[in-house]
Parts: structure tokens; C-alpha cells; sequence
């Protein structure tokens, strides 16, 4: 049984959360709070295995609840944010505090998609919460000189293939992976990097500012035509499928639609892949990390078909091990590597 607390000012919120999780009979509703000092307290009292934090909320705010119970009683948190752009900046404040992922405050869409956004959190939740908290073996300011990490991977042989894409695919806890990989990567990188991480819209602009900020190479929010360059990381953006093409039949170029076709997420990690696969055959590293369900397998599959290669990241440091572990399942993943490792060996791979 998952035990869930739920902490938010708006009594509908709370009704409209506890209605669709005690729904299923995996989830036991223990308490709700109003407000971050209730939050606290009431972790404190009643254990639960997961909390759905509020951000905005009177006497205190979600961010610093999250702060005081990351330090005093780790648990695993959710946080129910704005979809403003706002609001993102503050969700990705949460995330690097420790909160394991988030779900966009849309009062609007609860009785559109009601069912869809059910049958997502219950997942969700339920994962999450049996996996716990996952302890970071390497925090990004802490993490090795791009130097040691060179001197670290084995010599390549002159006849070995070289990838000339880096193509990489997450969702649930992608932001923090993320924010462990592409800090780590030298300034001169020779290959360019395309990144389908599952965002709302507003959220993946501030994402791809701050990874940037924290970054050697350049990361930005990828726009429609804007070439492939060596050293640059462009993000997919938010509510739309980001695919490669090419203009002219020379320059690889961004192709993005916001047609939802016939994929689950937006963007789609498998609409990517498959357009890699494609336009990069033989020559593609296909990087899959922590997430839900199985987005990125049928492109993974093309890749690999082509000549690629594949790596996914480890059960133990995976906050939700669904995505890597279809992709592992199936075979066809050229190495499973913690979280720690994935730079270095992207790294050698170019």
C-alpha cells in the first residue's frame, strides 16, 4: 500500500488528487495539509511513502517545506506546480532541492482529460514511491574535471566508427540526470546533441537556460530549420515532436511539429530517435534515462538497426527504471551504465 500525503491551499486540489489517487487500491490517502508547516508536521507524524507538494501556499511555500523536509526526513516529493513560465522556474528550483518530478497545475484540463491525467499520476505515484528516494552518487559541482574523465577511458582504436550525433531521450527524474551529464561535457565537444525530455510547454525554455548556465557547451531550446551544430545541445520543446531532416539535402536542420500524432508524450523521445535513425544511419548514439513507460524503444530499435549504438542508465541510479529498462529488455543496449559514468563514456564515444 503507497501512502500519500497531499499538501495544497486549495481544498479543490486536494478533493480533486484524493478522489483520483484513493481510486485505486494500491493508494492509501493518510493526510492532506494546507500549507508547508502542516507539511512538515505531518510527515513527520504520519510516514507517508510519497508527498504531492502545492508550490504557492500561505504562511509557507512549497520550496521551503521541500528544504525542511529534504533535511530532516527525506521522502520522495511531487510538486504540483503552475504552468506558467514562472511557475517553471520554480518547479526547476524544486527539482534541484530534491523534489523527484512535477506535474503541471492545470484547473482547466482536470475535467478535460480527467481520465488520461489519472491513469499518468497513479503510475506515476505508485513508481516513484517503490523505488524511494535515490541518493546521488556525484553532485554536478563535485563532479570530475573533463580531464580525469578522458584520462580515465580506454584508448579507442584508429578503426573504430565515430558517432556524429548524440540524440538522448528521458522523462520522470530527466532533469536532475541531465544536470549530472551535460555539465560534464568539454567546451570543444565535436558533436552536436538533440534532447526529447517530456515537458509541458514554458517549461522547457527556463530547462534549457539553466542547463546552460551551469554548462560548458551551449544548451538552448531548439527551434524550427536551426541547424545541428558540434557543441551545441538543443532541447525539444515543450507540447511539440522534434525531429531532424534535412534543407537542401546538405545541412541537417530541426523539423518540429505540434501535431500529436500518434505518440503519448510530447515531445516524443521515439519521434526523434526514429528521425536519427533515419538521417544519421550508422553514425548515432542513442542515449536512454530514467522515466516512465517505454517512449524511445521503437526508435532505440531503428537506431540500432542502422549501426548505432545504445546506452541506458542503470536501474539503481534511475529515479523511475521504465524507459532504460524496455530498452535493456529488448536486448539491444551496447552498455547499462550508472548515472556517473554516462558523461565519461558519452565522451569517449566521439
Amino acid at each position: 500500500m503507497v501512502k500519500v500525503l497531499i499538501v495544497d491551499d486549495s481544498a479543490f486540489m486536494r478533493n480533486a488528487l484524493a478522489n483520483m489517487l484513493s481510486s485505486d487500491p494500491e493508494i492509501k490517502i493518510v493526510g492532506t495539509a494546507r500549507d508547508g508547516l502542516e507539511a512538515i508536521e505531518k510527515v513527520d507524524t504520519l510516514n507517508p511513502d510519497i508527498v504531492t507538494m502545492d508550490v504557492e501556499m500561505p504562511r509557507m511555500d512549497g520550496i521551503t517545506a521541500l528544504k525542511h523536509i529534504m533535511e530532516r526526513n527525506p521522502v520522495p516529493v511531487i510538486m504540483v506546480s503552475s504552468i506558467a513560465t514562472e511557475g517553471a522556474k520554480v518547479t526547476l528550483e524544486a527539482l534541484d532541492l530534491g523534489a523527484v518530478d512535477f506535474i503541471p497545475k492545470n484547473l482547466s484540463e482536470l475535467s478535460v482529460n480527467i481520465i488520461k491525467i489519472k491513469e499518468i499520476l497513479i503510475d506515476k505515484i505508485k513508481q516513484i514511491a517503490k523505488k524511494g528516494i535515490v541518493r546521488r552518487h556525484i553532485r554536478p559541482s563535485a563532479a570530475p574535471k573533463t580531464i580525469e574523465i578522458l584520462k580515465a577511458m580506454p584508448v579507442r582504436t584508429t578503426g573504430e566508427r565515430r558517432i556524429s550525433v548524440i540524440s538522448i531521450g528521458t522523462s520522470t527524474g530527466g532533469p536532475k540526470a541531465l544536470q549530472e551529464i551535460i555539465p560534464r561535457l568539454p567546451k570543444d565537444f565535436p558533436a552536436p546533441i538533440v534532447i526529447a525530455q517530456h515537458m509541458p510547454p514554458n517549461f522547457t525554455g527556463p530547462f534549457a537556460e539553466r542547463l546552460n548556465q551551469l554548462s560548458q557547451i551551449t544548451v538552448k531550446e531548439a527551434e524550427e530549420g536551426e541547424s545541428l551544430r558540434p557543441g551545441v545541445a538543443l532541447v525539444a520543446p515543450g507540447g511539440g515532436h522534434m525531429r531532424v531532416t534535412r534543407k537542401r539535402g546538405i545541412d541537417t536542420v530541426i523539423s518540429i511539429s505540434e501535431s500529436k500524432e500518434d505518440f503519448i508524450y510530447r515531445p516524443s523521445v521515439d519521434a526523434l530517435m526514429l528521425s536519427i535513425a533515419e538521417f544519421f544511419p550508422g553514425r548515432a548514439l542513442g542515449v536512454i534515462l530514467t522515466g516512465m513507460g517505454h517512449d524511445g524503444l521503437n526508435g532505440m530499435i531503428a537506431l540500432k538497426k542502422t549501426g548505432g549504438r545504445i546506452f541506458a542508465q542503470n536501474e539503481e541510479t534511475c529515479v523511475v527504471y521504465g524507459m532504460p529498462k524496455a530498452v535493456v529488455d529488448a536486448g539491444i543496449a551496447d552498455k547499462v551504465l550508472p548515472l556517473e559514468e554516462m558523461a565519461g563514456e558519452i565522451i569517449n564515444s566521439v
